[in-house]
């Protein structure tokens, strides 16, 4: 790989999911008006070690989200940072008291929802959330992230509780490579490699396997650019139309559907700016099946040799 990539592996590996149940320890530490609500899914979402730690601090809702949802809000109105927690694809239970009860008011509520994507696996399409940006995308006040890692998960957490409104943060299962940390700041995207050929726009989890596409892309004579995004909102629209003049060759990919997620805010950003050519590389509207992680990202186009075979297509 070339010596320009600016996405250093630490060689671990650690879930986004964990990463978050770390964070919310660590600010928990920090600042005592942080509290964590769950949905009966403490083990899974891992904010278990939130309540192992903070005990009192930590309120188990059960298997009630939107009851969760008004709670936090709430909580919020009494000076307390609410962290909500549950699995992305219950964010539909919650979805008119995260609207009309979080966004509406612009109260101080975080949403951190795990289990995104088809790399959830076996648990099959009734639990893989690929809607969920943008779903939170389309909500006037929302803040919405998508981490790469373990450590982008930390620089999410804090910053969501600097924040003064609601914040969603975007957590998956598999676990991911670890890469050293790089500068964060709220709606700014990160060039991880300049390239003249093409770029490739991407969020969450899938720089892994934008990075491995890269690679081969580099191997085919194709040199790529790579941006990646941890804020799906407010987005950084100069950055993707910059890289989009730069190469004349644009493409997104995000383990989420091609309706409504980066790729549409990547199309926002460019769209009628220039002349380009655009591919979306994504969930292409249909729901994902159960299956090990590995198998469903090559089936739905999404591993790195599935990614530079689309991008070499063109």
């Amino acid at each position: 790989m070339s010596s320009n990539i600016k996405a250093i592996p630490t060689g671990e590996k650690e879930s986004v999911r964990v990463a978050y149940g770390k964070a919310l320890v660590k600010l928990g530490e920090k600042n005592e008006k942080v509290v964590v609500l769950d949905a009966d899914l403490a083990q899974a979402t891992m904010t278990n070690a939130f309540q192992k730690a903070f005990p009192a601090r930590h309120y188990d809702c059960g298997i009630a989200e939107a009851n969760m949802v008004d709670i936090a809000a709430g909580m919020s109105t009494m000076g307390l940072i609410p962290f909500c927690s549950t699995f992305a694809v219950f964010a539909g239970r919650s979805y008119d008291q995260i609207r009309n009860g979080v966004c509406y008011p612009k109260f101080n509520v975080k949403f951190g929802f795990s289990h995104a994507g088809i790399t959830l696996g076996e648990d099959g399409g009734s639990h893989q959330a690929i809607e969920d940006l943008a779903l939170m995308r389309v909500l006037p006040n929302m803040t919405v992230f998508a981490p790469s890692d373990a450590n982008e998960c930390y620089q999410c957490v804090e910053a969501a509780a600097e924040i003064d409104g609601p914040v969603y943060i975007r957590t998956a299962r598999l676990a991911s490579p670890v890469y050293e940390a790089r500068p964060f700041e709220v709606g700014k995207g990160q060039v991880i490699k300049e390239g003249k050929d093409c770029v490739i726009f991407t969020c969450g989890i899938m720089l892994e396997h934008t990075l491995e596409a890269v690679q081969r892309l580099q191997e085919q004579g194709v040199d790529a650019a790579l941006v990646h995004f941890h804020t799906i909102k407010p987005f950084d629209k100069e950055l993707a139309l910059a890289w989009a003049l730069k190469t004349g060759h644009v493409f997104t990919v995000e383990e989420h559907s091609v309706i409504g997620g980066l790729g549409d805010a990547v199309a926002d950003a460019i769209c009628g700016k220039g002349a380009f050519t655009f591919q979306k590389i994504g969930i292409d509207d249909v729901f994902g099946q159960s299956g090990k992680p590995a198998d469903l990202l090559k089936e739905y186009g999404l591993d790195g040799e599935s990614i530079a075979s689309k991008i070499l297509a063109k």
